[in-house]
């Protein structure tokens, strides 16, 4: 028999894993059994009420480690004092700070700090928890100032935004070749000497990329899908992109059977492993050994526990779309870097272009894990996650950008062909739900009227 208290300091998302951390239950207590659903029905999801009793449940409440539980309490003003300090002493102090230089990258610099230390302490948790919250409360920190960076350059022109990156980088600002890989694609025997060349640290960047991706998405139909996806997108798109063009063998051979499977592969068998782990933590004052003890704080750094995704994107009507919505989107932040590098002047191996990539797969990791729990438990998740808003927030605003820029940048037309291949690929997208799911609803309804009429007729 238990007795549900709220908790009065923990304000957490809800759609984090702490959401059942909400309540704490007293099961020393007398009271009647809890009941599942209202009066023992099912709760739809847009009854849902997170104030109603049947979503007070602990079903996966951690226990902190007491030995360390210094550092899990929440020290928003100690972290102020510590803080304000530092910034007095750089601000203020002439050995640090001389007075007559330009202090303007410093000042933004100091601004970013403040703000990712807002972000750490005052930030609602996410749905991950290790190594800590508070690292997961600082990307979406992360997140949330490169989306107003997005927003400050979307109301701005092209040549102005490439001004404003020479005050990153006095290296920018100059126009780039751009290069074709598509230029002699017959296999001779020169030409195999150049597949040997074509493996470079591209092609681990591809297998970093597509290992990253099934950790997000946990579903091999998924990254084969937005694999192959890829490499079409490519094929529309060389005429605006001339380093998309490349020979069949890099397409098919080097992109999608090596370097892409392998990515895919070892990312999938990485989740499978979490799926069938027995996840036990001890303590690290009850570890024994100081070796224990070193390989108990470096499993802080793991998965406290893991989650199957089951997309069943063909199970429901609004299910297919989310699931279209959440490829397209993936698709689109694939897509999106290499055209703003293109209109930016950016190598691919610029510092800009690497720490993009790194911090969106950072971003996306607590993000998909919300959208799923948003569509598949509607019961815990009242609204969706804040990381899977933002971010989808993001990609949206860099397709802005670039629709903005792009204005008289590619004048060259869609070929007739790409427009009859992508015109029979919605044909297909939008017939498939028409007969699996419309056609049915249609039979139902004309039942339903048929047995109307036939009882007002008796």
């Amino acid at each position: 028999m238990s007795e549900i208290r709220p908790h009065p300091d923990d304000y957490l998302s809800p759609t984090s894993p702490g959401d059942e951390r909400e309540f704490e239950v007293d099961y020393t207590s007398a009271g009647p059994e809890p009941q599942p659903g209202i009066d023992g029905a099912p709760v739809r999801w847009y009854d849902a009420d997170r104030t109603e009793p049947y979503t007070r449940i602990v079903p996966f409440a951690e226990k902190h480690d007491t030995s360390v539980e210094f550092f899990f309490k929440p020290l928003t003003l100690t972290a102020l004092a510590i803080a304000m300090s530092i910034m007095a002493y750089v601000a203020m102090t002439d050995d640090v700070l001389e007075e007559g230089r330009d202090k303007k990258r410093l000042g933004v610099y100091a601004s970013i700090c403040a703000f990712l230390l807002f972000s750490m302490v005052q930030f609602r948790d996410g749905p991950f928890i290790r190594p800590h919250p508070a690292f997961w409360r600082i990307v979406l920190g992360v997140n949330l100032l490169y989306e107003l960076a997005l927003v400050f350059l979307l109301f701005q022109d092209l040549d102005s935004a490439r001004t404003m990156m020479t005050y990153l980088d006095p290296n920018l600002g100059v126009p780039l070749p751009e290069k074709s890989y598509a230029e002699d694609c017959s296999l001779t025997t020169s030409n195999l000497w150049a597949i040997q060349n074509a493996i470079d640290i591209f092609c681990l960047a591809h297998a970093l990329g597509w290992f990253g991706k099934a950790l997000i998405l946990r579903d091999y139909w998924f990254c084969w899908i937005l694999s192959i996806a890829f490499e079409f997108a490519e094929y529309s798109l060389q005429h605006q992109l001339p380093n998309f063009a490349e020979c069949w063998w890099d397409h098919w051979v080097l992109d999608v059977l090596l370097c892409n499977w392998l990515g895919i592969y070892v990312g999938m068998r990485t989740c499978a492993y979490f799926e069938v782990k027995r996840f036990t933590w001890r303590s690290i004052h009850s570890t024994p050994g100081v070796r224990r003890k070193t390989k108990r704080v470096l499993k802080q750094f793991t998965p406290h526990d893991w989650t199957e995704f089951h997309w069943e994107g063909t199970s429901s009507f609004a299910s297919y779309c989310a699931v279209f919505l959440l490829l397209a989107t993936f698709l689109a932040a694939e897509l999106n870097p290499f055209y703003l590098k293109s209109l930016l002047w950016m190598e691919p191996s610029h510092p800009i272009i690497i720490s993009r990539l790194a911090g969106v797969f950072l971003c996306a990791l607590p993000a998909v894990r919300e959208l799923y729990q948003y569509l598949n438990h509607p019961e815990r998740a009242v609204r969706m996650g804040q990381h899977a808003w933002l971010l989808f927030a993001t990609i949206l605003t860099e397709l802005l950008i670039i629709f903005k820029w792009s204005r008289g940048m590619f004048p060259e037309p869609f070929p007739t062909h790409i427009k009859f291949a992508w015109s029979v690929g919605s044909a297909l997208l939008i017939t498939y739900p028409s007969f699996k799911f419309g056609l049915p609803s249609v039979r139902r309804y004309l039942r339903r009227a048929e047995r109307k009429r036939l009882n007002k007729t008796e």
